[in-house]
């Protein structure tokens, strides 16, 4: 195998070291992952374009709420899950065949892969209710937005939540730094400027450091022209949340 072979070989989320140690701390944009969405999709005119198909399209799922309603739906579920009063709903074999031939989830999730963060129970929603991405650090690289974008804009979920928790070890790592094996490294990357955001606030570093990503990360989210639009057309909001390991409770971040 020749050099230039072997380049093309490295894994896309390793390059995001070398994009990030090139780029600085401060970018939102440079560092998503296969860099889809650095080609430029040059214009809002062309994002308008094909949200406008999207909407004119019969086949296309269609969400009956509001982003408000579905962000109260969501953190109801959230209070049953805390106060031990779950419903558990539509999570039978007759829901399993209710969706199994399209799915209208009424809020999309980008949430950290930690095996104690798991949105369908802290939510206490059902089958197809939820659209959730899961990757370490709840980072929005390249794949994840796109993700999303299908979430919001194919499958119609008018609410877009980023959900960090306590004590993130992903972010902890971050806040630590040196060596990490493989390409774990790369989450660091990705964290870092939520990390040096918060050097010098009061309170909890790592607490700090968790919410201040959620915010990153919701920013980053909104670098994309299709979740952009759907935000300034009404049709969708993106809030933050912080999950609490220790009650099960989740507080909105902004």
């Amino acid at each position: 195998m020749n050099q230039g072979s072997e380049r093309k070989n490295i894994s896309r989320r390793h390059m995001l070291k070398y994009g990030m140690g090139a780029l600085g701390a401060g970018s939102l944009t440079a560092w998503l992952g296969t860099g889809a969405l650095t080609k430029q999709f040059d214009s809002s005119a062309r994002a308008a374009e094909l949200l406008q198909a999207i909407a004119n399209d019969p086949g296309a799922a269609k969400s009956r709420m509001t982003p408000d309603e579905a962000l109260k739906k969501l953190m109801e579920g959230n209070q049953r899950f805390v106060s031990n009063k779950q419903q558990n709903p539509r999570q039978n074999m007759a829901r399993l065949t209710e969706v199994a031939q399209g799915q209208t989830p009424f809020a999309a999730i980008l949430s950290c892969a930690d095996s104690r963060v798991v949105p369908e129970i802290a939510f206490d929603q059902g089958i197809g209710d939820l659209f959730v991405v899961r990757v370490a650090g709840n980072i929005a690289i390249t794949e994840d937005i796109a993700s999303e974008e299908f979430a919001v804009s194919v499958l119609g979920s008018p609410l877009l939540m980023v959900l960090g928790h306590e004590r993130c070890g992903a972010v902890d790592a971050a806040i630590k730094g040196g060596e990490l094996p493989g390409v774990i490294d790369s989450l660091v990357y990705a964290i870092r400027p939520a990390i040096e955001a918060t050097k010098g606030q009061s309170g909890d570093r790592l607490s700090n450091a968790v919410k201040a990503n959620v915010l990153l990360q919701m920013k980053r989210l909104q670098t994309s022209p299709v979740i952009s639009q759907l935000v300034e057309q009404g049709k969708l909001k993106v809030v933050g949340g912080y999950y609490d390991l220790d009650t099960g409770m989740v507080s909105l971040v902004s």
